[in-house]
Parts: C-alpha cells; structure tokens; sequence
C-alpha cells in the first residue's frame, strides 16, 4: 500500500461530450490538461471517502480488509484504524466521523476524541441488511441507504431493502422509499429540495426525488439511466456520480455534461482539499484526485 504521487493519468483521462454546449460545461468543471493522480493502492476494494478539514486527510473504507485508510500531503497513505468493514462515510453538522457497516450492520459515530457510538442497527427490532452510504441534512438527520450486498450468506430480518432516515434528537428510524432493488448512493441538493439515491440493482439509474418532511417519498421526479455506486455535489447542485469509465458529471436536473475518466472502475466520490475544489475517488484498488474548477457543496448547516 504504497503511496505513489508520481503515477498521473494524463490528460487524455478528461473525456468531453461531442456536444458544443457539454463541451464547455465540461471545461467549466475540470479544465483542458487537468491530470488525474493516483495517490495509493494496493488495497482490495475502496470505499466511502471523506475529507476531514481539521486534519487534512480523506479518510475512506478498504472493505474485505475491514480497514479505513488516511492519505494526507504531509503523510501519505497509511491505515488509519480496523472497523467492522465499513463502506459509506461522512460528517456530522459537528465534524465527527459517520460510518456505515457493512460487517456491523450499523450506522455509527466517532468524536473527536475517538470514541464509536452505534447510531442505529434495527428497524422494528429487526437487524439492517448492510448500511451502505448516507447522507445528511440541515435538522442532523441522517438518510442511508441498506442494501444486501454485506450480507454474504447471513440471513435478511428486514422487509427489503429500503432507504432509511435516522432521527437524531429521538434516535427512531422510519423507512423512507422501498422501491428500489439495490439502493446505495445518496446526496441532497444544496438547497436539500431533492435527494438523489442511486440503484445499482436491477434497476440501474439515479432517481431524483423532491424531498419530504414527514412520510414517504413520492414518486421520483426524474430518473437518470446510469448504475451509478456512490456521488456528490458541487454547490451549482452539479451530480458527480461513480459508473462505468470513470466520474459522469450531471447537472442538477440530470442533464449530461462530461465524464471524468479513471484508471480503474470508480466506487465513491467526495470533494475536499483545502478549497473544496479537489475530487477524491475510490476506485476498487486505489486512491485517485483530481483538481476542479467547481467547489463541492457542504450540508447545510455544517460546522466545519
């Protein structure tokens, strides 16, 4: 697991639509030449990046090794502590570190001063499949997504495989959406008016939903054709999600406006870096950036 800074994917690694017009969106997001790093690899399959400011480092999931790794400038690519294989990670409104499980099926948090909590494992009573990724709003309300795909081999008690959303003043947990095959990604808007949850089931597409206060999500409003794993958002409420070929860039309402190609099949995505204006990807065995001109969007209400 050597860091390696010197191994670039040149610039033949941004690839534009023919489209005169997605053409210069594309350019207004990463510009002409911009090279993408390899920063690390040597791990099995990696996961769930995210950018901790107070330290400088993207921390992200190395899955079957039950690991979550760091890379820093100062320091490099190390392993940063043993989990119970955890896939999507994010901040809470306050900074501290949140974790879905796949081998706990469990969503957790980690203060500052490193100590885990268990958020939520059970929906009536009944253990989660595997939580995957999250996402989280203005109020601290935490949505996740919990497919099967930790399971291997122990049996389901859930239902089916659901979007969930986490109280977090009561600690309950209510179901959200149930129609997807295999839910996995999931971000809001910059504004928190939609949510867009990725299915990388049967289904294959990003459904974009207007977000509701209390109940179930609707019908979605619009659905983008692509098997997408995990995404962000830039603070023009621009979807940067994970698929074949690389990072496919959308506009907010699901328009294409160019792909971010990488060296190996992309897992999960976030911005970060001292602007927020640098995209760090997960890519089965490795640890990618890549410089923008676009600014990653942070939650609402977010401290940090």
């Amino acid at each position: 697991m050597k860091a390696n800074l010197a191994l670039p994917f040149l610039a033949a690694s941004l690839i534009l639509t023919a489209a005169a017009d997605h053409h210069k969106a594309s350019e207004q997001i990463v510009a002409p030449g911009t090279e993408v790093v390899k920063l690390g690899g040597e791990m099995k399959f990696t996961e769930g990046p995210v950018w901790i400011p107070s330290k400088k480092m993207v921390v992200f999931s190395d899955i079957p090794n039950s690991l979550q790794m760091q890379w820093s400038e100062a320091g490099g690519l190390k392993e940063y502590r043993k989990v119970e294989s955890s896939n999507g990670n994010l901040l809470d409104l306050k900074g501290n570190l949140l974790s879905c499980q796949h081998g706990g099926r469990n969503v957790i948090v980690t203060n500052a001063g490193g100590k885990i909590t268990v958020l939520a494992d059970k929906f009536d009573g009944k253990k989660f499949n595997s939580p995957n990724d999250l996402a989280i709003r203005a109020d601290g309300s935490i949505w996740f997504t919990d497919p099967s795909y930790g399971l291997k081999g122990r049996a389901a008690e859930v239902g089916g495989k659901w979007v969930y959303k986490l109280d977090p003043k009561s600690g309950a947990v209510s179901v959200l959406y149930k129609g997807h095959d295999m839910p996995n990604g999931i971000a809001f808007s910059p504004d928190e008016k939609r949510v867009y949850i990725a299915d990388t089931g049967k289904v294959g597409k990003i459904r974009a939903f207007a977000v509701v206060e209390k109940g179930m999500l609707g019908e979605p409003l619009f659905e983008i054709d692509i098997r997408c794993d995990g995404m962000c958002i830039d603070t023009k409420g621009n979807l940067y999600a994970t698929a074949g070929g690389g990072i496919h860039v959308f506009d907010k309402d699901g328009g294409e406006i160019g792909v971010i190609a990488t060296p190996e099949h992309p897992a999960n995505v976030c911005f970060g870096g001292e602007d927020y204006d640098t995209l760090f990807i997960t890519a089965r065995t490795g640890l990618y950036s890549v410089k923008t001109l676009a600014k990653g969007a942070k939650p609402k209400g977010a401290k940090w």
